[in-house]
């Protein structure tokens, strides 16, 4: 049975390629989740006046895949502790934050925070925010590493690296190192 978990941090691109590339994950769709706005355009949440944050969905098979070891991926292939924003990505709809489901999703969250400061030197910002409207980011977002992602600068410097950290750090959990 498919479960669903949903996080923001930073560049939706980013962390689709990640989760995309993780055993048990089923499906990753990228959207806008946690502002005001209804129905947000990429161009208004790139503005960062809707209060959304560029973030994935994540379908994943909890008997091949844990919630608390997706949340510990979460953490370490990107930074928890830039508040609102990841790397030279600057704004709220770059900010790290988790939406859990239910009381149990909040609960794996605030131990994956935890487990997470635990390894840093610097405190983890990292919020937990209520469960908000949904909104699917428009289709040429969906799976972008695999169709724009490789031609695309931006990526191509920031992807690999969390790719390369996903295949060190969690190799028994990677697609492409177990394949």
């Amino acid at each position: 049975m498919t479960e669903y978990v949903t996080l923001a941090g930073g560049c939706f691109w980013c962390t689709e390629a990640v989760f995309k590339d993780v055993i048990g994950v089923e499906s990753v769709e990228s959207g806008y989740i946690g502002g005001t706005v209804p129905n947000p355009t990429y161009k208004q949440v790139c503005g960062g006046d809707t209060g959304h944050a560029e973030a994935i969905r994540i379908g994943f098979d909890p008997e091949q895949l844990a919630l608390g070891d997706l949340l510990d991926i979460y953490f370490a292939t990107h930074d928890p502790t830039q508040l609102n924003r990841q790397g030279n990505d600057v704004g709220t709809q770059y900010r790290s934050a988790m939406f859990p489901a239910d009381e149990t999703q909040e609960a794996a969250m605030k131990a994956a925070v935890e487990r997470a400061q635990a390894g840093l030197d610097k405190p983890v910002v990292t919020t937990i925010e209520p469960m908000a409207q949904w909104y699917p980011a428009e289709d040429y977002h969906q799976d972008y590493w695999e169709t724009s992602g490789r031609s695309n600068p931006y990526c191509m410097a920031v992807i690999p690296p969390k790719l390369q950290k996903l295949r060190k750090s969690f190799a028994a959990r990677s697609k492409a190192v177990t394949a």
